[in-house]
């Protein structure tokens, strides 16, 4: 059952790939890319940089404008940047929950996709074989392990594909991740530049010294 195979061995990269990089990492992601699209959230929140970068410029106008000496010009921005605060916030507030709401909904597909599948893979293929043990090589109770919970005895049962598919995917994650660190290493230490020994200067000797030494 060769799809079979293939299909737990990619939940796992999956999973291990979700658990790595982590959710909120991931959610970021999506959402960046879900602005990106001509959505209503997308219009929303370009809205609201534009209000935002409107609302800084006047308050800026309004810190260099003085409430003594030029008291119309510092009331009229006043009221605008009172305004425009008001309606950043309410934008702020709508933005903030459909991100909550797209976070909530990412995390239900990612969930479903992944450690859902997972779980419900074994529950439906627990009792078919992966692929068969050489008839012999193994004793009873190896064969029973390896067909654990429901799968015949002397076949590898899903349960026993997914542990060894997550092992080894930890193992190359972990092998790649070494590689990466000493290779930013080996170029780390390349660049840091090589500093020449200082020649040590001979001490020089006196006369008196050298008809010392003579004698």
């Amino acid at each position: 059952m060769p799809s079979l195979l293939l299909v737990v061995l990619l939940v796992e990269v999956a999973v291990h790939f979700v658990n790595t990089i982590g959710a909120a990492t991931i959610n970021n992601i999506l959402w960046n890319i879900y602005l990106a699209l001509p959505t209503e959230a997308a219009k929303q929140a370009a809205e609201k940089n534009k209000l935002q970068k409107d609302y800084l410029a006047i308050r800026r106008d309004l810190n260099a404008t003085s409430s003594q000496d030029q008291f119309a010009k510092w009331a009229k921005l006043r009221r605008q940047h009172d305004k425009q605060l008001e309606q950043l916030e309410k934008l702020k507030a709508s933005h903030d929950a459909s991100k909550a709401k797209f976070d909530r909904t990412a995390g239900i597909i990612r969930w479903s996709a992944t450690s859902g599948v997972k779980f419900v893979l074994p529950w439906i293929y627990g009792t078919e074989p992966m692929f068969w043990l050489p008839s012999g090589w193994f004793p009873y109770y190896v064969e029973w392990i390896l067909s654990f919970p429901r799968a015949p005895l002397g076949s590898i049962s899903i349960v026993s594909w997914q542990t060894a598919c997550a092992g080894a995917v930890l193992l190359f994650s972990d092998a790649i991740r070494q590689v990466i660190l000493s290779a930013l290493e080996a170029k780390s230490a390349r660049k840091q530049p090589v500093t020449a020994t200082p020649k040590k200067e001979p001490t020089p000797v006196s006369t008196a010294e050298k008809s010392e030494k003579k004698s």
